[in-house]
């Protein structure tokens, strides 16, 4: 399927103020895009590309002070095909773990595994290794927290998750990430592009968090907010946490003024295709 996505973002500064940007779609995906994926930004200034740590993109600009919006809007191709199930996907000793995954296991940030770590062999200890406990632990945090986008809060960890029973996607996703640790599972947090496609539509567009568990020698998505298969996910970046991913980090204040992220299935005629 084709998909058409992209954003426009605003921010408001009050003088020179250096941002760091994470917008760009991965390169695993780059091979994908069918149209070039460009970033806007009014008013024009310099910016230049790296790749981090994690192997995501980021963007350096300089704001000049005032309002300063970034945008693109491009088209993607995807499989159309839904999140891998792999119920026999065993888990690893972590002895037998590669070296490039073992910082996977560590608490960070917002994935406190040392106060959560009794907590998850409590609720989690007996059941099956591999892919029925990342399931259970999916599950469980799936139930555990309400979805409410009126209590997102920047600086909720894992732990906070756990005990306010209350959060956004990110939320799910670190307590998730944090819990599959706990359980000598590795688990990275994503952020990216997850339309409601193949779904009722539940407005407003955003940007959206989900996680990758390492099993049977690869990574494996999982989604625990909305704990199930979906279609036409768009991964920008990963890392330990949203630390690693945010898509704007800025060096003086930055006072975000709109914000608007679009994902639509395009049709053959190259429509937009209308959604039930």
């Amino acid at each position: 399927m084709k998909i058409r996505t992209g954003y426009t973002i605003g921010y408001d500064t009050f003088g020179p103020t250096p941002i760091t940007l994470m917008l760009n779609v991965h390169p695993s995906r780059a091979g994908d895009l069918l149209t070039p994926e460009t970033m806007t930004i009014d008013p024009p200034v310099e910016a230049h590309s790296y790749l981090d740590p994690f192997g995501n993109v980021c963007t350096r600009i300089l704001a000049p002070g005032g309002r300063i919006t970034v945008s693109a809007d491009f088209m993607i191709q995807d499989s159309g095909e839904l999140d891998e199930l792999v119920p026999d996907a065993k888990q690893h000793p972590v002895q037998d773990l590669p070296d490039d995954v073992m910082p996977f296991l560590l608490g960070s940030r917002y994935c406190e595994t040392d106060k959560l770590s009794n907590i998850a062999w409590g609720l989690f200890g007996t059941t099956p290794e591999g892919w029925a406990r990342v399931q259970a632990i999916h599950d469980f945090v799936h139930r555990h927290i309400k979805f409410d986008y009126q209590q997102a809060d920047a600086t909720r960890t894992a732990f906070e998750a756990y005990t306010q029973k209350i959060g956004v996607c990110r939320d799910f996703t670190h307590l998730a990430v944090a819990f599959c640790r706990c359980m000598n599972i590795p688990a990275r947090y994503c952020t990216g592009y997850l339309g409601d496609i193949g779904v009722p539509v539940v407005p407003p567009g955003d940007f959206s968090a989900w996680l990758e568990v390492y099993l049977d020698g690869r990574w494996f998505t999982f989604d625990a907010r909305n704990n199930k298969r979906r279609i036409g996910r768009i991964l920008i970046a990963r890392g330990r946490d949203a630390t690693d991913v945010a898509i704007s980090t800025s060096f003086s204040t930055a006072l975000l003024a709109s914000f608007d992220v679009h994902t639509d299935e395009i049709s053959e005629t190259g429509t937009l295709t209308p959604i039930a």
